[in-house]
């Protein structure tokens, strides 16, 4: 309990702990030009030991429950602490489900901060495993979705945009498979997939793309679904 909670980045060896690739120096079409600026939406790491139930989260992380980074220790009391009302038992739930089973700690809930604010937040994670094979955690991603697109935002896509245009039946697909999956809204579903596209340097197009091409092949009941998904999402660049 003693480690730092600063976790810029996520790493360890041997596991399927998701990787984040930064954007490239070469020369930004317009398309990525856009989709880079401003960066609508947060999203930081996480990281949860089973044996412990040890957490260790990232200044973006700490920065949407309202933290100043480094200040306070995350543990499960503390996160739950600042899920809304109606979604603590949901969280907690889910939490004790990893705990008893190992399976990635995964959910669609609001966070109140520290000043009152409440946040959609998504939370996707995969399998950390030690140098044994064995599942030892969990870890991913947090990714703030609260609806906060500005119009102007959405007029320079509109017109600046014509390749994205181009793209959009690939990206409507994409869209459309998060939002079944997660029960997140299509702007909500955009931010995730720009925010994968950003993370990882791969054309937001091909991403989709490859997205649905590979959701085919998922099947099974929703809870097992969902975790698979989350695993695709995080990968789904290295097959590009």
């Amino acid at each position: 309990m003693d480690q730092s909670v600063d976790v810029p980045e996520l790493a360890h060896g041997g596991g399927k702990t998701p990787t984040v690739e930064p954007i490239g120096s070469e020369t930004v079409r317009p398309v990525e030009e856009v989709l880079v600026a401003g960066r609508a939406q947060v999203a930081g790491t996480f990281r949860f030991w089973l044996a412990d139930q040890r957490w260790e989260w990232s200044d973006e992380v700490a920065l949407i429950h309202g933290y100043q980074p480094g200040s306070v220790r995350p543990t499960t009391e503390l996160l739950l602490s600042h899920k809304h009302p109606e979604d603590r038992e949901q969280v907690a739930n889910t939490i004790a489900r990893t705990v008893e089973t190992g399976e990635p700690f995964c959910s669609r809930h609001r966070i109140i901060d520290t000043k009152g604010a409440v946040h959609h937040v998504l939370v996707v994670g995969d399998d950390m495993v030690g140098d044994d094979g064995d599942v030892i955690g969990t870890s991913g991603y947090y990714v703030d979705i609260t609806n906060a697109l500005e119009e102007d935002r959405r007029l320079t896509l509109d017109g600046a945009l014509p390749e994205l245009y181009s793209a959009r039946a690939a990206i409507e697909q994409a869209k459309g498979v998060l939002m079944v999956i997660y029960g997140i809204t299509a702007e909500q579903a955009f931010r995730v997939l720009t925010w994968r596209s950003q993370e990882t340097g791969t054309k937001l197009r091909a991403l989709a793309t490859q997205l649905v091409a590979e959701v085919s092949t998922l099947d099974g009941p929703m809870v097992e679904l969902r975790t698979r998904f989350d695993h695709l999402l995080l990968t789904v660049h290295e097959r590009l």
